[in-house]
């Protein structure tokens, strides 16, 4: 599905299935490098099981056009202008990573819209370390070969991979290649650098009254549980969901259990 927003055009994934905007409609926003493919299991079971969905290429990223977006603020207003193309008056919103914070972010600006709030993989501050900024500026295979290794809690996924003949880390590897390939632009350093100054996580967790999930991995080394804190103490009504045996890459790495604590807290 197509549409556009600030005269460019985006792209979002319906899951397999047309897209009804009078059924409960779940919106899934990607990280940092990522595209709507890594929400690829979730995305196509909720919208086969009674929910409508959207799960969106960030501007500059997958299918939707460039440039990228350069702040958490405006990616935040884009995502609230895209709900209100879409004709959704209230949407669940779950956002992994550097989309945890425009959710969030979405949420305290225009709090209406939100029905919901999951929160995966998240942190505030989302500080990013001087040397991954520095490789992605300007040796991006090596800050893609960095943040794989550190989104993921083992090189070999055991018993078995979540599905015969996918590699877990090599499908990851490939999707942020294939993210620089279509967009030269630096898009890994640009979404690094929206999330290392990005500085208003915790007032706009105090705004936000919607219930809120917080899905976390105990193996998560990009955005580590305890990072969490100060978006979790500022919010009330809240759940906090903790993975075991999983790193950042949840949605892949632990793609059944993401989605039973999403259906749960979305049917709850």
């Amino acid at each position: 599905m197509y549409l556009t927003i600030q005269n460019k055009e985006v792209y979002a994934y319906t899951g397999g299935k047309a897209f009804n905007p009078n059924l409960p409609t779940v919106i899934l926003v990607h990280g940092a490098q990522n595209d709507h493919s890594v929400w690829a299991m979730q995305s196509r079971y909720l919208a086969h099981h009674g929910f409508s969905v959207l799960a969106l290429d960030l501007p500059g990223h997958g299918r939707s056009a460039a440039p990228a977006l350069s702040s958490i603020e405006k990616l935040a207003s884009w995502l609230l202008e895209l709900i209100e193309l879409s004709g959704v008056q209230q949407a669940y919103v779950a956002g992994h990573s550097m989309g945890s914070l425009i959710a969030l972010e979405a949420a305290s600006m225009a709090p209406e819209r939100i029905q919901k709030l999951a929160l995966l993989g998240t942190a505030f501050p989302m500080k990013v370390s001087d040397a991954l900024l520095f490789s992605a500026q300007h040796d991006e295979q090596s800050a893609i070969d960095m943040v794989n290794i550190f989104s993921h809690s083992s090189m070999a996924h055991k018993p078995s991979s979540p599905g015969p003949g996918f590699s877990v880390m090599n499908g990851s590897m490939r999707l942020m290649q294939r993210i620089s390939a279509i967009n030269p632009e630096q898009v890994f350093f640009n979404d690094f650098t929206a999330c290392n100054t990005y500085l208003n996580g915790e007032e706009a967790a105090k705004k936000v009254h919607c219930p809120t999930l917080f899905v976390l991995a105990r193996q998560d080394m990009m955005t580590p549980v305890k990072a969490s804190s100060l978006l979790s103490n500022a919010i009330n009504n809240k759940k906090i969901h903790i993975i075991e045996n999983c790193g950042h890459s949840m949605m892949s790495e632990q793609a059944d259990a993401v989605l039973d604590v999403l259906v749960g807290f979305m049917k709850d």
